[in-house]
């Protein structure tokens, strides 16, 4: 076990390592970039793999028995699509063996205002999923780096009515990526009742451990083994 002087806690790989959704979305990565990716989440111990729609499939057999979960995207990455094709996306991954779901909201409906509409496309996803299966995680990508502060608590508020698991900072494709503020600002508007997932340029220890204690429950990066390496460094 290792502590952080400068932030008073002390770190154990392992635990550490629960936090963490080992990423690929790569729009090139191959069959077998997804495999290593998950030979090594089972490896360090990472709460999940999560990879393009595509490759639930192969995931979900790789991980299959190993207390690793498959998660996938769904609307991604611009939350656009209708939500009846998010509904036949995110039910296809689940009955693939997807156990997590990332969706992203329709950030542009949000912005005109038409939460009825936004939290209806949430809603309807996450009810479809548990039909199929009643243990599905829903995390709800509300781009940040698009929103207000404003916007982004009524979209916090939209997914907890919906019924989602978590409210997820970005897609990492956009104009930016998770921020502490934003961080904050989300675990306030939910309290305790969903997890927070910092996601979307996340590369150090550093800032790991800084989201963590700012509330967030998962850490969604493409560097969970080089994170997971730093942790001598801090001595």
């Amino acid at each position: 076990m290792d502590r952080d002087k400068d932030h008073g806690i002390s770190i154990d790989r392992r635990t550490l390592a629960g936090f963490i959704d080992h990423t690929l979305l790569r729009p090139d990565a191959t069959g077998k970039d997804v495999l290593r990716v998950c030979d090594e989440a089972v490896s360090f111990g990472f709460a999940a793999v999560c990879i393009n729609p595509v490759f639930v499939p192969l995931v979900a057999d790789r991980l299959k028995e190993t207390g690793v979960n498959t998660c996938t995207v769904v609307g991604f990455p611009l939350g656009a699509n209708a939500t009846e094709t998010k509904v036949k996306e995110a039910v296809l991954a689940v009955t693939r063996g997807a156990r997590e779901i990332d969706m992203v909201l329709q950030v542009g409906l949000l912005k005109e205002g038409k939460y009825e509409a936004v939290g209806r496309d949430i809603e309807e996803v996450v009810r479809n999923v548990r039909e199929v299966n009643p243990g599905t995680v829903v995390k709800v990508i509300i781009e940040t780096c698009l929103l207000t502060d404003e916007e982004k608590i009524r979209a916090c508020k939209l997914a907890e009515a919906a019924g989602a698991n978590y409210v997820k900072t970005s897609t990492g494709f956009s104009a930016g990526g998770a921020t502490l503020p934003d961080v904050v600002l989300m675990r306030g508007a939910v309290g305790p009742k969903l997890g927070v997932k910092a996601s979307g340029g996340i590369r150090s220890l550093r800032q790991t451990i800084d989201f963590i204690r700012a509330g967030a429950g998962r850490i969604g990066t493409s560097s969970g083994v080089s994170i997971l390496g730093q942790l001598g460094e801090l001595r």
